[in-house]
């Protein structure tokens, strides 16, 4: 579940984003984000996308100091106002990535806590908001969820292509956790399969505030679940010398200094799974290799992407911190493998 102003979504209905977001104060060095993802401009400079009314976007010259850009919408996608409930542009967890000479920004559209969602897609050819080229171009919605339909949520979307082209979109939150559908390689948007369920947190102790809730449950065929008892979303799927590499994130996200967000990831020789952790629990009934997490710096570390650049492999995510009274600050990493191919803690 993404942090949505739901208050104002509900009083504020006008779909206009002429105003660009009103960003927070805070050191540019160490900014405030949520749900970052990133990619490096044809013009050298790394773009962060995130969380925000019609898409946040900042930009930097050496992952240090960082700029605002404008939103990628000045007006929310019609589409999406007219089809997600309470939808009125603050836009959840963007995606990017670049394929056949087009940047692919996929998007979530959704309101805090129900699974009436959707996922869109917009193109450009360019970052540089400088370049002629410069303009955004929605493609419209890809893939929804429907309220007391799907066991599933369509927000969170992450794509990847595999080694033979294939794209493939995973996604998902709460309810029957991780989705993954097989796209279209004409248009990259148009779903060939249904969605397949890859990561669950069936078995594990859910906990809020540092307290344990014992209570375990199963899911038996596609019976709905309550949205609060399957706390897994934001997956991310990285390939790495033969393996793909699937990262989520647990327990809750958005309560500030009650936040408990972890990453946990596992692995597969195929895009499609199954992904086993390094205990070899598939992901699917709750496996799940700790990486980072609520420590004595932060609350709560998640919704993360996994990136190479110039040979060295970059973690990049939200941390709730500790210091900053529980704000959703930018976390950056580097990764190492060990000889196994697992990462190094």
């Amino acid at each position: 579940m993404r942090c949505i102003i739901h208050i104002l979504t509900i009083l504020c209905p006008a779909v206009m984003l002429t105003a660009q977001p009103q960003w927070p104060k805070s050191d540019m060095s160490h900014p405030d984000v949520h749900d970052p993802v990133m990619a490096r401009g044809d013009d050298g400079r790394y773009y962060m996308f995130s969380t925000g009314f019609g898409v946040g976007v900042m930009s930097s010259a050496d992952l240090g100091e960082w700029k605002r850009e404008p939103a990628v919408f000045r007006q929310a996608p019609q589409w999406a106002v007219d089809s997600v409930w309470l939808f009125r542009g603050h836009i959840w967890a963007p995606d990017i990535s670049y394929h056949n000479g087009l940047w692919y920004l996929y998007y979530s559209c959704s309101s805090f806590g129900k699974n009436s969602s959707a996922i869109g897609l917009a193109t450009n050819k360019t970052l540089d908001p400088s370049s002629p080229d410069f303009l955004w171009q929605d493609q419209g919605m890809v893939i929804a969820s429907h309220r007391h339909r799907d066991n599933w949520n369509a927000i969170d979307p992450n794509l990847i292509v595999d080694k033979k082209g294939r794209p493939w979109l995973t996604f998902g939150s709460f309810w029957d956790g991780i989705q993954l559908v097989k796209l279209s390689k004409k248009d990259f948007k148009t779903p060939v399969t249904k969605p397949v369920t890859i990561s669950r947190r069936v078995g594990r102790k859910l906990t809020l505030a540092g307290i344990d809730d014992k209570t375990k449950f199963t899911i038996e065929g596609n019976d709905t679940i309550e949205a609060g008892e399957n706390a897994v979303e934001a997956p991310f799927i990285y390939y790495r010398k033969g393996w793909y590499y699937l990262f989520v994130s647990m327990d809750y996200c958005c309560r500030g200094e009650r936040s408990t967000y972890n990453t946990v990831y596992g692995r597969s020789r195929k895009v499609a799974g199954p992904y086993y952790d390094q205990n070899g629990l598939p992901m699917e009934k709750g496996g799940g290799t700790y990486l980072f997490g609520p420590d004595e710096d932060f609350f709560g570390v998640g919704h993360c992407a996994v990136y190479d650049f110039d040979g060295k492999t970059y973690f990049l995510s939200h941390a709730y911190e500790k210091k900053q009274n529980g704000r959703a600050k930018l976390f950056l990493r580097q990764l190492e493998f060990d000889d196994e191919g697992w990462i190094k803690r």
